[in-house]
């Protein structure tokens, strides 16, 4: 989970007031967050440092010293923040709503149309009013780290960048350029790099170079007299990019893959400024291509749809007989915008939020604003006799048998990347199910099956003496047209063995050992599943349904993932099993 460094005099300077660590403890909860580490009393006051951890991962404008006060200090006591104003009316001075047709003076950037299969999208907006002091500045650079590493996906889809204002001439291009004769000094340099050199001798060429390397051009952001500003999303200009202790207007820019992140974080980290005290001037970006918003557009725009639960399952979710006005009051206390007509509560979504994906979110934001201590508890009213189910007890059975055949059991995560999920199992994953609003391209997708993860085990196992023989039981998911929620979930018994004498029949004969010791008859099929080597795989068959496959793993797989022994594998349907 996300941990962050705030500075406390920042911190309490944008509350309004002091708490106490006990206090402040208790009420951190309205952000799901916890008290980490208390300050050292004895550093100096602007350099004492609270390290809070957040408990989730879709909130990402708390990521930030402002984005936490603003939460704390609406949830306290709204009214004390903007009279009769709470949510994206507090921003309206500055939020664009799509309207591209008004005069923003010179702050215009040109996107070139050669970027549009390199590094498509981009944002900006001017800060403007007071100096910046040190602890603002290290927040800006916390802020940056922590959304283009979490929500960014490591620079991947969101970089940032920020600027001197008074020294660019306007107005900025965003174009690509050829990376072998195009140089700049890059920050924390004093000789000019080419981009090509950037990428592979910089420290942050190093890091990050990965992502545009293979580009036939580099994204370059330059002002209107042809001075660099940076080349996203590795490094900014040691000239026009190194913002320092006392500047007050600053050019805040960011580029990416992905729109609709790309805005949200753009929102979140203009909303924060202007928290913080200072005036936001909107920018217009002119890209010659669709963006899924427009071409041009004016950032920060507010884009976020509205949300909506009823009051009765508000009630029956949290199990209290709240009235429709109680909960709106809840809600304005965690910055959200509602109204209720006929019993169902809409919200508009504040301009730095952009979570509420079903009405359960709405449900929880209510929870969270009436806070947990508000809310009775209750001693159960029916009498039951706790028991496993029997598709517990046949995991269980399973575990040992595994366990008996020589196997040791893994755990793994349910979540996943594209590349491990799709990408190095040769499928086409369209039934694999993708999570909408990911944190990390690492936690993108839901497992459709145990073997990627027992494949991620056995890539790290090189230097174990062999034979490798692991199992999972666990849960999967696949997209299922039959089911509600269009979804389904089962629970499936993974197995794989990686050794120099791994084949069909090996595989064959501990699967029939299984399913014996399981109670059940069966019979095999062949099948023509890509993970698997043809005319080496079989689908098992129990009383005339498919419960599950095994094989030899096809090379090109065991290439994908770097393995250099042959490897069986297998997976049975344990759900499917318990019923038939």
């Amino acid at each position: 989970m996300p941990k962050i460094d705030v500075n406390e005099k920042l911190f309490f300077n944008l509350l309004g007031e002091t708490y106490s660590y006990d206090i402040l403890e208790d009420r951190l909860t309205c952000a799901k967050a916890e008290l980490d580490e208390k300050p050292d009393s004895a550093a100096p006051e602007n350099e004492r440092i609270i390290k809070i951890e957040l408990n989730d991962t879709n909130r990402p404008d708390l990521w930030s010293t402002a984005g936490l006060a603003r939460q704390l200090k609406l949830h306290k006591n709204v009214q004390a923040v903007q009279p009769s104003k709470t949510g994206y009316t507090l921003y309206n001075d500055f939020l664009s709503f799509a309207d591209s047709t008004k005069d923003y003076g010179n702050r215009v950037v040109n996107v070139d149309p050669a970027l549009k299969d390199i590094r498509p999208f981009m944002t900006a907006f001017v800060i403007s009013g007071k100096p910046i002091d040190e602890p603002m500045l290290l927040d800006i650079i916390q802020t940056q780290e922590k959304l283009c590493w979490n929500f960014g996906r490591k620079r991947r889809s969101i970089s940032m960048g920020v600027y001197r204002y008074a020294q660019i001439k306007w107005p900025v291009s965003y174009h690509a350029v050829d990376p072998d004769n195009t140089s700049f000094v890059p920050l924390g340099f004093d000789k000019p790099m080419s981009c090509r050199q950037i990428v592979t001798e910089h420290p942050k060429g190093k890091e990050y170079g990965h992502i545009i390397a293979d580009m036939p051009k580099f994204p370059l952001l330059s002002d209107a007299s042809g001075d660099t500003l940076s080349m996203a999303p590795i490094i900014n200009s040691a000239a026009l990019g190194a913002v320092q202790v006392g500047d007050s207007d600053l050019l805040v820019e960011m580029t990416g893959t992905d729109m609709p992140s790309l805005l949200l974080a753009t929102m979140i980290v203009a909303c924060d400024f202007f928290d913080a005290g200072y005036k936001i001037l909107p920018c217009l970006i002119k890209h010659p291509y669709d963006t899924g918003f427009g071409k041009d557009i004016v950032t920060p725009l507010y884009f976020q749809s509205s949300a909506s639960a009823s009051v009765k399952a508000a009630q029956k979710l949290l199990g209290e007989n709240l009235s429709a006005s109680e909960m709106l009051a809840a809600l304005a206390r965690m910055g959200v915008e509602a109204t209720e007509k006929d019993g169902i509560i809409t919200i508009m979504p504040p301009p730095y939020r952009n979570d509420f994906l079903h009405e359960v979110d709405v449900i929880e934001d209510i929870m969270l604003g009436r806070e947990l201590p508000s809310f009775k508890p209750e001693k159960p009213r029916d009498f039951t006799i706790g028991r496993l189910t029997p598709l517990t007890l046949l995991s269980r059975k399973a575990k040992s048998l595994m366990i008996g055949l020589g196997y040791q059991e893994m755990i793994f995560n349910y979540l996943g990347s594209k590349r491990d999920y799709i990408e190095r199992m040769n499928i086409d994953g369209a039934d694999v199910i993708e999570v909408s609003n990911p944190m990390s391209e690492n936690y993108q997708f839901v497992r459709p099956s145990i073997i990627p993860s027992l494949l991620s085990a056995e890539a790290v196992s090189g230097n174990a003496v062999y034979p490798h023989k692991v199992f999972e039981i666990g849960k999967t998911a696949f997209l299922c047209d039959e089911e509600v929620t269009g979804t389904r979930t089962r629970q499936y018994l993974g197995f794989l063995t990686a050794a120099s004498d791994a084949n069909f029949n090996g595989a064959a004969s501990e699967t029939a050992s299984l399913l014996y010791f399981l109670n059940h008859e069966y019979t095999v099929e062949g099948a023509s599943d890509p993970r698997f080597i043809p005319g080496r795989q079989a689908r098992l068959i129990v009383k005339g349904k498919p419960v599950g496959i095994f094989g030899e793993l096809h090379p090109a797989v065991l290439e994908n993932w770097d393995i250099r022994v042959p490897c069986t594998a297998g997976e049975l349907d344990l759900e499917a099993l318990g019923t038939l």
